[in-house]
Protein backbone atom coordinates (compact mmCIF):
# COMPACT_ATOMS: atom_id res chain seq x y z
CA UNK A 1 0.00 0.00 0.00
CA UNK A 2 1.29 3.45 -0.94
CA UNK A 3 1.71 5.64 2.12
CA UNK A 4 -0.50 8.74 2.09
CA UNK A 5 1.41 12.02 1.84
CA UNK A 6 0.86 14.15 4.92
CA UNK A 7 -0.32 17.68 4.09
CA UNK A 8 -0.63 20.89 6.08
CA UNK A 9 -4.38 20.39 6.05
CA UNK A 10 -3.88 17.04 7.83
CA UNK A 11 -1.75 18.72 10.50
CA UNK A 12 -4.31 21.52 10.86
CA UNK A 13 -7.10 19.03 11.51
CA UNK A 14 -5.02 17.20 14.14
CA UNK A 15 -4.14 20.45 15.89
CA UNK A 16 -7.55 22.11 15.56
CA UNK A 17 -6.14 25.16 13.80
CA UNK A 18 -6.32 26.58 10.27
CA UNK A 19 -3.94 25.64 7.46
CA UNK A 20 -2.78 29.27 7.43
CA UNK A 21 -1.59 28.91 11.04
CA UNK A 22 0.25 25.68 10.17
CA UNK A 23 1.87 27.33 7.16
CA UNK A 24 3.07 30.27 9.25
CA UNK A 25 4.40 27.99 12.00
CA UNK A 26 6.33 25.71 9.66
CA UNK A 27 7.63 28.68 7.70
CA UNK A 28 8.69 30.56 10.86
CA UNK A 29 6.51 33.50 9.92
CA UNK A 30 4.95 36.07 12.26
CA UNK A 31 1.43 35.63 13.59
CA UNK A 32 1.91 32.42 15.60
CA UNK A 33 2.99 32.23 19.24
CA UNK A 34 6.24 30.41 20.03
CA UNK A 35 4.52 27.71 22.10
CA UNK A 36 1.96 26.91 19.38
CA UNK A 37 4.68 27.05 16.72
CA UNK A 38 6.71 24.37 18.50
CA UNK A 39 3.64 22.17 19.04
CA UNK A 40 2.80 22.37 15.33
CA UNK A 41 6.37 21.54 14.33
CA UNK A 42 6.42 18.60 16.73
CA UNK A 43 3.11 17.29 15.40
CA UNK A 44 4.34 17.70 11.80
CA UNK A 45 7.44 15.64 12.60
CA UNK A 46 5.36 12.94 14.34
CA UNK A 47 3.06 12.68 11.31
CA UNK A 48 5.97 12.45 8.87
CA UNK A 49 5.30 15.73 7.09
CA UNK A 50 7.77 16.81 4.40
CA UNK A 51 7.55 20.16 2.64
CA UNK A 52 6.75 19.70 -1.04
CA UNK A 53 9.13 21.31 -3.49
CA UNK A 54 9.33 18.75 -6.28
CA UNK A 55 7.22 20.84 -8.66
CA UNK A 56 9.58 23.79 -8.54
CA UNK A 57 11.78 24.79 -11.44
CA UNK A 58 15.28 24.46 -9.93
CA UNK A 59 16.64 27.17 -12.22
CA UNK A 60 14.14 29.90 -11.40
CA UNK A 61 12.28 28.60 -8.32
CA UNK A 62 9.02 29.04 -10.27
CA UNK A 63 6.27 26.49 -10.80
CA UNK A 64 4.65 28.32 -13.73
CA UNK A 65 1.28 27.55 -12.19
CA UNK A 66 -1.40 29.97 -10.96
CA UNK A 67 -4.19 29.22 -8.50
CA UNK A 68 -7.59 30.55 -9.54
CA UNK A 69 -9.58 30.57 -6.29
CA UNK A 70 -13.39 30.71 -6.49
CA UNK A 71 -16.10 30.12 -3.89
CA UNK A 72 -18.01 26.93 -4.68
CA UNK A 73 -21.45 28.57 -4.81
CA UNK A 74 -20.36 30.74 -7.75
CA UNK A 75 -19.80 27.76 -10.05
CA UNK A 76 -22.39 25.21 -8.91
CA UNK A 77 -24.21 25.76 -12.19
CA UNK A 78 -22.42 24.62 -15.37
CA UNK A 79 -23.67 27.80 -17.09
CA UNK A 80 -22.33 30.10 -14.36
CA UNK A 81 -20.75 33.37 -15.49
CA UNK A 82 -17.46 32.57 -13.73
CA UNK A 83 -16.87 29.45 -15.85
CA UNK A 84 -16.55 31.79 -18.84
CA UNK A 85 -14.05 34.01 -17.02
CA UNK A 86 -12.05 31.00 -15.81
CA UNK A 87 -11.75 29.78 -19.42
CA UNK A 88 -10.44 33.20 -20.47
CA UNK A 89 -7.92 33.20 -17.61
CA UNK A 90 -6.58 29.76 -18.58
CA UNK A 91 -6.24 30.77 -22.24
CA UNK A 92 -4.42 33.99 -21.31
CA UNK A 93 -2.11 32.21 -18.87
CA UNK A 94 -1.17 29.66 -21.53
CA UNK A 95 0.02 32.51 -23.75
CA UNK A 96 2.38 33.44 -20.92
CA UNK A 97 3.53 29.80 -20.53
CA UNK A 98 1.61 29.40 -17.28
CA UNK A 99 -1.01 26.87 -16.17
CA UNK A 100 -4.23 27.78 -14.36
CA UNK A 101 -5.30 25.57 -11.45
CA UNK A 102 -8.93 25.89 -10.39
CA UNK A 103 -9.18 25.83 -6.58
CA UNK A 104 -12.82 25.62 -5.53
CA UNK A 105 -13.45 26.74 -1.94
CA UNK A 106 -16.45 25.19 -0.15
CA UNK A 107 -18.32 27.38 2.35
CA UNK A 108 -16.85 25.50 5.34
CA UNK A 109 -13.28 26.04 4.14
CA UNK A 110 -13.98 29.73 3.63
CA UNK A 111 -15.36 30.05 7.15
CA UNK A 112 -12.41 28.14 8.63
CA UNK A 113 -9.90 30.04 6.45
CA UNK A 114 -8.56 26.78 5.03
CA UNK A 115 -6.37 27.65 2.07
CA UNK A 116 -6.16 25.51 -1.09
CA UNK A 117 -3.53 22.77 -1.02
CA UNK A 118 -1.78 24.20 -4.09
CA UNK A 119 -1.21 27.48 -2.22
CA UNK A 120 -0.23 26.04 1.15
CA UNK A 121 2.27 23.65 -0.43
CA UNK A 122 3.75 26.45 -2.56
CA UNK A 123 2.93 24.79 -5.85
CA UNK A 124 1.81 28.06 -7.44
CA UNK A 125 3.55 31.35 -8.14
CA UNK A 126 0.48 33.55 -7.80
CA UNK A 127 -3.23 33.69 -7.08
CA UNK A 128 -6.27 35.15 -8.85
CA UNK A 129 -9.27 35.30 -6.52
CA UNK A 130 -12.29 35.12 -8.82
CA UNK A 131 -15.41 36.52 -7.18
CA UNK A 132 -16.25 37.62 -3.67
CA UNK A 133 -14.77 35.92 -0.62
CA UNK A 134 -15.16 37.09 2.97
CA UNK A 135 -12.81 39.78 4.29
CA UNK A 136 -11.51 37.28 6.85
CA UNK A 137 -10.60 34.75 4.15
CA UNK A 138 -9.09 37.44 1.90
CA UNK A 139 -6.95 38.79 4.74
CA UNK A 140 -5.76 35.30 5.68
CA UNK A 141 -4.85 34.63 2.06
CA UNK A 142 -2.86 37.85 1.76
CA UNK A 143 -0.77 37.03 4.86
CA UNK A 144 0.80 34.13 2.95
CA UNK A 145 2.80 36.61 0.88
CA UNK A 146 1.91 35.07 -2.50
CA UNK A 147 1.37 37.58 -5.37
CA UNK A 148 -2.42 38.01 -5.55
CA UNK A 149 -5.02 39.77 -7.71
CA UNK A 150 -8.71 40.14 -6.87
CA UNK A 151 -10.97 39.79 -9.93
CA UNK A 152 -14.59 41.01 -10.08
CA UNK A 153 -14.77 42.12 -6.45
CA UNK A 154 -12.92 44.31 -3.97
CA UNK A 155 -12.48 44.33 -0.22
CA UNK A 156 -11.63 46.95 2.38
CA UNK A 157 -7.93 46.29 1.72
CA UNK A 158 -6.29 49.03 -0.34
CA UNK A 159 -2.97 47.20 -0.72
CA UNK A 160 -4.09 44.51 -3.17
CA UNK A 161 -4.37 44.75 -6.94
CA UNK A 162 -7.99 44.55 -8.06
CA UNK A 163 -9.74 44.32 -11.44
CA UNK A 164 -13.46 45.06 -11.46
CA UNK A 165 -16.22 46.03 -13.86
CA UNK A 166 -17.58 49.57 -13.51
CA UNK A 167 -20.72 48.21 -11.87
CA UNK A 168 -21.86 51.53 -10.48
CA UNK A 169 -21.83 53.36 -13.81
CA UNK A 170 -23.20 50.38 -15.74
CA UNK A 171 -26.24 50.07 -13.48
CA UNK A 172 -26.67 53.85 -13.52
CA UNK A 173 -26.64 53.72 -17.34
CA UNK A 174 -29.21 50.94 -17.74
CA UNK A 175 -31.52 52.45 -15.11
CA UNK A 176 -31.44 55.77 -16.93
CA UNK A 177 -32.27 53.87 -20.13
CA UNK A 178 -35.37 52.40 -18.46
CA UNK A 179 -36.35 55.84 -17.11
CA UNK A 180 -35.83 57.33 -20.57
CA UNK A 181 -38.49 54.95 -21.91
CA UNK A 182 -41.04 56.43 -19.53
CA UNK A 183 -40.78 54.18 -16.46
CA UNK A 184 -40.95 55.79 -13.02
CA UNK A 185 -42.15 52.83 -10.95
CA UNK A 186 -38.94 50.78 -10.90
CA UNK A 187 -37.69 47.99 -8.63
CA UNK A 188 -34.31 46.33 -8.08
CA UNK A 189 -33.70 42.59 -7.76
CA UNK A 190 -30.50 41.55 -5.98
CA UNK A 191 -29.38 40.76 -2.42
CA UNK A 192 -27.52 43.97 -1.66
CA UNK A 193 -25.31 42.60 1.13
CA UNK A 194 -24.19 39.57 -0.87
CA UNK A 195 -21.30 40.98 -2.94
CA UNK A 196 -19.55 44.27 -3.63
CA UNK A 197 -20.69 44.02 -7.27
CA UNK A 198 -24.38 43.83 -6.33
CA UNK A 199 -23.95 46.69 -3.86
CA UNK A 200 -22.38 48.90 -6.53
CA UNK A 201 -25.08 47.98 -9.04
CA UNK A 202 -27.76 48.90 -6.52
CA UNK A 203 -26.05 52.23 -5.78
CA UNK A 204 -25.87 53.05 -9.52
CA UNK A 205 -29.57 52.21 -9.76
CA UNK A 206 -30.33 54.43 -6.76
CA UNK A 207 -28.31 57.37 -8.14
CA UNK A 208 -30.35 57.28 -11.36
CA UNK A 209 -33.57 57.39 -9.30
CA UNK A 210 -32.32 60.32 -7.22
CA UNK A 211 -31.28 62.36 -10.24
CA UNK A 212 -34.67 61.81 -11.85
CA UNK A 213 -36.54 62.61 -8.60
CA UNK A 214 -38.01 59.12 -8.35
CA UNK A 215 -38.75 57.82 -4.86
CA UNK A 216 -37.12 54.54 -3.85
CA UNK A 217 -39.84 52.06 -2.89
CA UNK A 218 -38.39 49.61 -0.34
CA UNK A 219 -41.08 47.05 -1.20
CA UNK A 220 -39.58 46.82 -4.68
CA UNK A 221 -36.03 46.01 -3.48
CA UNK A 222 -36.09 42.23 -3.80
CA UNK A 223 -33.56 39.63 -2.59
CA UNK A 224 -32.53 37.04 -5.17
CA UNK A 225 -30.16 34.84 -3.13
CA UNK A 226 -29.40 33.53 0.35
CA UNK A 227 -26.55 34.70 2.56
CA UNK A 228 -24.37 31.82 1.26
CA UNK A 229 -24.85 33.03 -2.33
CA UNK A 230 -27.23 30.31 -3.54
CA UNK A 231 -30.20 31.50 -5.56
CA UNK A 232 -33.63 31.56 -3.96
CA UNK A 233 -36.06 29.10 -5.61
CA UNK A 234 -38.51 32.01 -6.02
CA UNK A 235 -38.07 35.72 -5.50
CA UNK A 236 -40.33 37.25 -2.79
CA UNK A 237 -42.34 39.61 -5.01
CA UNK A 238 -44.86 42.02 -3.45
CA UNK A 239 -48.56 42.05 -4.45
CA UNK A 240 -48.18 45.44 -6.15
CA UNK A 241 -45.51 45.40 -8.84
CA UNK A 242 -43.58 48.23 -10.55
CA UNK A 243 -43.64 48.73 -14.32
CA UNK A 244 -39.97 47.70 -14.58
CA UNK A 245 -37.31 45.75 -12.68
CA UNK A 246 -33.55 46.35 -12.87
CA UNK A 247 -31.83 43.04 -12.04
CA UNK A 248 -28.29 42.64 -10.72
CA UNK A 249 -27.44 39.93 -13.28
CA UNK A 250 -28.87 38.17 -16.33
CA UNK A 251 -29.53 34.91 -14.50
CA UNK A 252 -31.74 36.76 -12.01
CA UNK A 253 -33.48 38.61 -14.85
CA UNK A 254 -34.12 35.31 -16.67
CA UNK A 255 -35.53 33.66 -13.53
CA UNK A 256 -37.64 36.72 -12.75
CA UNK A 257 -39.13 36.72 -16.26
CA UNK A 258 -40.11 33.06 -15.88
CA UNK A 259 -41.65 33.75 -12.47
CA UNK A 260 -43.66 36.70 -13.81
CA UNK A 261 -44.81 34.70 -16.84
CA UNK A 262 -45.99 31.94 -14.48
CA UNK A 263 -48.25 34.60 -12.93
CA UNK A 264 -49.74 35.26 -16.35
CA UNK A 265 -47.82 38.51 -16.96
CA UNK A 266 -46.40 39.38 -20.37
CA UNK A 267 -42.85 40.67 -20.80
CA UNK A 268 -42.48 43.52 -21.70
CA UNK A 269 -46.15 44.39 -22.34
CA UNK A 270 -47.15 44.15 -18.67
CA UNK A 271 -43.77 44.60 -17.01
CA UNK A 272 -40.24 45.32 -18.27
CA UNK A 273 -37.06 43.59 -17.06
CA UNK A 274 -33.36 44.38 -17.61
CA UNK A 275 -30.28 42.41 -16.56
CA UNK A 276 -26.52 42.76 -16.29
CA UNK A 277 -23.42 40.89 -17.66
CA UNK A 278 -24.61 39.98 -21.21
CA UNK A 279 -24.28 36.33 -20.22
CA UNK A 280 -25.98 33.36 -21.91
CA UNK A 281 -29.21 33.93 -19.94
CA UNK A 282 -29.79 37.22 -21.75
CA UNK A 283 -30.06 35.47 -25.14
CA UNK A 284 -31.85 32.23 -24.17
CA UNK A 285 -34.59 34.14 -22.35
CA UNK A 286 -37.91 34.85 -24.06
CA UNK A 287 -37.94 37.73 -24.70
CA UNK A 288 -34.22 38.37 -25.01
CA UNK A 289 -32.97 40.61 -22.21
CA UNK A 290 -31.69 44.17 -22.46
CA UNK A 291 -28.49 44.21 -20.42
CA UNK A 292 -25.03 45.69 -19.80
CA UNK A 293 -22.21 43.87 -21.55
CA UNK A 294 -19.35 43.25 -19.12
CA UNK A 295 -16.08 42.87 -21.01
CA UNK A 296 -15.02 39.79 -19.07
CA UNK A 297 -12.19 39.02 -21.50
CA UNK A 298 -10.63 42.44 -20.94
CA UNK A 299 -11.02 42.00 -17.18
CA UNK A 300 -9.32 38.59 -17.36
CA UNK A 301 -6.54 40.02 -19.53
CA UNK A 302 -5.83 42.78 -17.00
CA UNK A 303 -5.83 40.30 -14.09
CA UNK A 304 -3.36 37.93 -15.78
CA UNK A 305 -1.08 40.76 -16.93
CA UNK A 306 -0.99 42.35 -13.47
CA UNK A 307 -0.29 39.03 -11.74
CA UNK A 308 2.60 38.12 -14.08
CA UNK A 309 4.09 41.57 -13.48
CA UNK A 310 3.80 41.05 -9.71
CA UNK A 311 5.51 37.66 -9.94
CA UNK A 312 8.40 39.17 -11.88
CA UNK A 313 8.59 42.29 -9.68
CA UNK A 314 7.44 41.94 -6.08
CA UNK A 315 7.30 45.73 -5.76
CA UNK A 316 4.89 46.21 -8.69
CA UNK A 317 1.68 48.04 -7.76
CA UNK A 318 -1.19 49.28 -9.91
CA UNK A 319 -4.10 49.56 -7.46
CA UNK A 320 -7.60 49.15 -8.83
CA UNK A 321 -8.39 48.73 -12.54
CA UNK A 322 -11.91 49.59 -13.67
CA UNK A 323 -13.34 48.08 -16.90
CA UNK A 324 -16.31 49.86 -18.47
CA UNK A 325 -19.24 47.97 -20.01
CA UNK A 326 -21.81 48.99 -22.62
CA UNK A 327 -25.59 48.89 -22.99
CA UNK A 328 -27.03 46.11 -25.19
CA UNK A 329 -30.64 46.81 -26.24
CA UNK A 330 -32.89 43.82 -26.85
CA UNK A 331 -36.58 43.04 -26.37
CA UNK A 332 -37.40 43.09 -22.66
CA UNK A 333 -38.30 46.79 -22.15
CA UNK A 334 -41.48 48.51 -23.28
CA UNK A 335 -41.63 52.23 -24.05
CA UNK A 336 -44.44 53.79 -22.02
CA UNK A 337 -46.56 56.60 -23.40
Amino acid sequence: MIKKTVTMSDIAKEMGVSTVTVSKALGDKEGVGNELREKIKKKAAEMGYHASGSSKDPKSDLTYSISVIVAKHFINDASAFYWVIYRYIVELLQKQSYYGILDVVPEEDEQMCNMPKSVIEKKVDGIIVLGQVSNTYANALLTLGVPTVFLDFYSSRSDVETVIADNFFGSYTITNYVIGLGHRRIGFVGTINSTSSIQDRFLGFYKALIENRIRLNQAWIIDDRKSDGTMLPEFPLPPELPTAFVCNCDETAHRLINQLKARGLRIPDDISVVGYDNHIYSTISVPRITTIDVNSYEMSDHAVDILIRKIKDNGYRCGRVLVTGKLVERDSVKRLK
